[in-house]
């Protein structure tokens, strides 16, 4: 009898595991690699206007997450509106910058009293963090026409520099 009950045990215990292990949902890392495919979010405007990173397929999209209490961040900015100012006649280029730990009104008056033109967002859930895997800030991803991450810059850069857009320039250039 004690043999029978413990055989049952196992089955039962062996059945659970294989059930477990078919069934449960595979933990995958949220956090995107250069050389793969962002997941889609959902960021959210100052007029409440909300856009999708899929909206914005077939556009080389510079992403860059900052704070107006970040100092690296504000000695950026002026890149970041160079690079927009010289890149603006091209359609397939796309500045999206998202705000970290930082709120939407303080932001948006912190750009328009330095004459900043580029976007600024919020993302709520904070689904783009994660998937980029943000450790802080300011950090850039530079994600090509297919929604493939094409590059990850931790800390400042010189958005503006003639490498930089020459980078992107050759990424717009890039079949979609």
């Amino acid at each position: 009898m004690k043999n029978k009950t413990l055989l049952l045990i196992i089955i039962i215990v062996a059945a659970f595991a294989v059930v477990y292990l078919v069934v449960r949902p595979r933990h995958v890392s949220e956090t995107v690699a250069v050389g793969d495919t962002v997941p889609d979010f959902e960021l959210v405007a100052a007029d409440n206007k909300r856009v999708k990173l899929s909206d914005l397929r077939g556009s080389v999209v510079l992403i860059n997450f900052w704070a107006t209490w970040c100092e690296s961040c504000i000695d950026e900015m002026p890149s970041l509106e160079n690079l927009s100012r010289t890149m603006s006649g091209d359609a397939s280029f796309r500045i999206v910058t998202i705000l970290y730990r930082d709120t939407l009104p303080t932001a948006v008056d912190y750009l328009r009293n330095n004459g900043y033109t580029f976007p600024v967002y919020d993302n709520p859930d904070g689904s783009a963090a994660r998937y980029f895997g943000l450790t802080g800030v300011p950090e850039t991803y530079i994600i090509g026409k297919k929604g493939v991450l094409r590059e990850k810059v931790i800390g400042p850069a010189a958005w503006d520099s003639p490498g930089s857009v020459q980078a992107i320039r050759a990424l717009t250039n890039e079949p979609s």
